[in-house]
C-alpha cells in the first residue's frame, strides 16, 4: 500500500493552479473529491464492506435460527461459519475505511495548505490589500482540518446508504411490508432533518465569519501591541476585543443549539424507524406471515440501522462545515494576482531614475534623494506608489512600472519601512550570501555592531517571530542593514531613524550615504541630520512636491519646510 491511492501525501504533484475550480465553494469541493477520485472511491468500497458485512449479520443470525428450530445442525454451522467471516469482512472494511479516512483528511488538508500558500506568494504585496493576514492564518488552519473531514464523510455516508439499500432488499425478500418500510421510511427520516440543516449552515457561516475577524482583530492587537502600550491604547483595543469575543461566543452557542438537536434527532428518528419495523413484524410473525428467524432478523435490521442513519446524519453536520469553509477558501483563493506576474523583464539601462506624475517627485540616478512631508500619510503613500504597492503612474526611466513584470520591480526598487518584520530564524540568514567581510561593512553603516555584541552567539542567535526580543531601535538598524546588504539598484527608506537617539542618527546618516554612493536613494524623513546629508531634498504639501533643492537652501527659501523640519526637532 505503498503506491497509488495510499501513496505518501507529500509526494503527489500539486495540481496546476490553472486546473482549480473557484467558481463557488461546491465547485470546489467538487474538484477536490475530484482529485482524491481513487482515495474516496477506495473509501466508499470499504465503506460498503463494512457496514453491508454488519447489516447482513442479522440476516446470518436469522437463517440460524430457523436452523435450530428445524434441528438442522449441519445448517447452523454454515450460518455460525457465516457470522464469523461477515465479522472478519466487517472488521477488514472498518481498518481500510479508517486508513483511507486518514490518509484523505490528510491529503486534503495538504493539498488546501499548500494551495494557499502558493496563491499567497503569487499575490505577493496584493495579499495584504485584498484580504487580512488573520483570514489567511484561519483558512489555514480551521477550514482545512472541516474540509479535510469531507472525504471520509462522503465514503461514509456513501457506505451507509448502499447497506440501508441491500437491508431493505433483503427485508423485500423475506416481507414485502417490511422491506418497503424500510426503503420508504429511511430515506423520509432523513429529509426529516431538512428544516435543521439551513438554519445550522446560515449560522456556521456567521460564526465562521465572526471567527475570522476575530482572528484579525487579534493578530492586529499582538503586532502593535508595543505601541499600543506607547500611546495608552491597549485598554481601548482591548474592550474591543472582549466585546467581539463575546459576539463570538453568542454566535457559538446559536450554533449550539442547533447542532445539540442533532444528536437527539439520531436518536429518535431511527428509534421511530426501529419501532415501527418491531412491531410490523411481530404482528406479522403471529399472523404466520414470517418465520421466528425472519422475526430475529428483523428486530436485528431494525436495531442495526439505526447505525448507518446516525451515520448520514451526523455527516451532513460535516459536509455543511466543509462547505463554509470551503467559501472561505474560494474567496482567498479567487483573489488575483499581478497581471505581470511571470512576464518578461524589460531591458533597462543602469543608470535608472525614478519618476512619480501625481506628486511631481523624481529621484536621480546615482543620488540620495530626501523627501519631506508635511503629512506622513502622504508620504508614506508616495513610498507605496514608488515600490509599486499601490496604483499609480510612477515610470522609471520613463517605463510604467505597472508594465513591467512584478518580480523585475522587486529586484530593482526595494522599499522598507517600520512594518517591516525580521524573519524568525538565525540573524545570519537576515542577510542572505553577502559576504562577511561586506557584512561587517553593513552593520557598521547601520550602527548595528553594538546589537551584535550585546547577543550571546552573535550572528548565530535565533530570532524570536517577528524580531520582538530586540528593542524598537535594535529592530530598525537591523532592518535598515538587511536593506543596505540587499543592495537594491533603488531604495526607498521610510523613516529609517525614527527610533534612534541623536547621535546613532548621524552615524547611520552617514552609513546611508557612503554605502548608497553610484545608486538611487530615497529617504523619507524630517530629520535635519538626514537632510543635511541628502543630495535632493523635495517637500511634499498636500501630496504634490512644491520645493526642491538642498536642506539649507529649503531651510532659507521655503518657511513651510522650515516649520516642519523644526517642529519635528522641537
Amino acid at each position: 500500500m505503498d503506491s497509488g491511492v495510499l501513496a505518501p501525501v507529500a509526494s503527489r504533484p500539486l495540481p496546476a493552479v490553472e486546473d482549480v475550480n473557484v467558481r463557488s465553494s461546491s465547485a470546489f469541493l467538487s474538484w477536490l473529491m475530484r482529485k482524491q477520485a481513487g482515495l474516496v472511491w477506495l473509501g466508499i468500497f470499504s465503506a460498503c464492506v463494512w457496514m453491508a458485512s454488519l447489516g447482513l449479520a442479522p440476516f446470518a443470525l436469522g437463517r440460524g435460527v430457523d436452523a435450530i428450530a428445524d434441528g438442522h445442525m449441519d445448517g447452523v454451522l454454515w450460518w455460525a461459519g457465516v457470522i464469523v467471516g461477515l465479522g472478519l469482512l466487517t472488521t477488514a472494511g472498518s481498518l481500510l475505511l479508517h486508513r483511507c479516512e486518514t490518509i484523505g483528511k490528510l491529503e486534503a488538508n495538504f493539498l488546501v495548505i499548500r494551495l494557499v500558500a502558493r496563491h499567497a506568494t503569487r499575490l505577493g504585496a496584493r495579499l495584504s490589500d485584498q484580504t487580512a493576514t488573520g483570514e489567511v492564518a484561519a483558512v489555514g488552519t480551521a477550514d482545512v482540518s472541516r474540509i479535510g473531514s469531507l472525504p471520509g464523510a462522503m465514503a461514509r455516508s456513501a457506505g451507509s446508504a448502499v447497506t440501508i439499500l441491500v437491508v431493505a432488499l433483503v427485508l423485500l425478500s423475506t416481507s414485502v411490508p417490511l422491506g418497503l418500510l424500510v426503503l420508504v421510511g429511511a430515506p423520509a427520516l432523513l429529509i426529516a432533518t431538512g428544516p435543521l440543516l439551513s438554519p445550522l449552515h446560515r449560522r456556521v457561516g456567521q460564526y465562521r465569519d465572526l471567527q475570522g475577524d476575530l482572528t484579525v482583530r487579534a493578530n492586529d492587537i499582538v503586532a502593535g501591541l508595543r505601541v499600543l502600550r506607547g500611546i495608552g491604547g491597549e485598554e481601548v483595543f482591548g474592550r474591543r476585543y472582549r466585546s467581539d469575543s463575546q459576539r463570538l461566543r453568542q454566535a457559538g452557542v446559536q450554533v449550539a443549539r442547533l447542532e445539540s438537536v442533532l444528536p437527539a434527532a439520531q436518536v429518535v428518528l431511527p428509534g421511530i424507524l426501529v419501532v415501527a419495523v418491531v412491531w410490523i413484524g411481530g404482528r406479522l410473525a403471529v399472523s404466520g406471515a414470517i418465520t421466528g428467524g425472519d422475526l430475529v432478523a428483523a428486530f436485528g435490521y431494525a436495531a442495526f440501522l439505526q447505525i448507518p442513519m446516525r451515520i448520514i446524519t451526523s455527516d451532513l453536520h460535516l459536509v455543511i462545515g466543509a462547505n463554509v469553509a470551503a467559501r472561505r477558501a474560494v474567496q482567498l483563493l479567487a483573489l488575483e494576482p499581478d497581471p505581470t506576474a511571470g512576464a518578461r523583464p524589460v531591458p533597462l539601462p543602469e543608470d535608472l531614475t525614478l519618476h512619480d506624475p501625481t506628486s511631481g517627485l523624481t529621484a536621480r540616478h546615482g543620488r540620495l534623494t530626501a523627501l519631506v512631508s508635511r503629512s506622513p500619510e502622504d508620504a508614506a503613500e508616495l513610498a507605496a506608489r514608488l515600490g509599486r504597492y499601490t496604483g499609480g503612474a510612477v515610470t522609471l526611466n520613463g517605463t510604467p512600472l505597472e508594465t513591467l513584470p512584478a518580480e523585475q520591480v522587486r529586484r530593482l526598487i526595494l522599499v522598507v519601512d517600520d512594518s517591516q518584520a525580521l524573519f524568525t530564524g538565525v540573524l545570519r540568514e537576515e542577510f542572505g550570501d553577502l559576504p562577511d567581510d561586506e557584512l561587517d561593512e553593513v552593520l557598521r553603516a547601520a550602527h548595528a555592531l553594538d546589537v551584535l555584541t550585546a547577543l550571546p552567539d552573535g550572528l548565530r542567535t535565533m530570532i524570536t517571530e517577528r524580531g520582538t526580543s530586540f528593542s524598537g531601535g535594535e529592530q530598525q538598524r537591523l532592518r535598515l542593514a538587511r536593506a543596505l546588504a540587499a543592495k537594491p539598484a533603488i531604495l526607498v527608506l521610510v523613516e529609517p531613524t525614527s527610533a534612534v537617539d541623536a547621535n546613532t542618527e548621524a552615524l547611520v546618516a552617514e552609513g546611508i550615504r557612503r554605502m548608497r554612493a553610484g545608486r538611487t536613494t530615497v529617504v523619507v524623513s524630517t530629520s535635519p541630520l538626514l537632510l543635511d546629508r541628502a543630495d535632493d531634498v523635495a517637500y511634499l504639501d498636500n501630496g504634490r512636491v512644491t520645493a526642491t533643492g538642498t536642506h539649507a537652501q529649503l531651510l532659507a527659501t521655503t518657511p513651510e519646510y522650515a516649520e516642519t523640519v523644526m517642529r519635528d526637532v522641537k
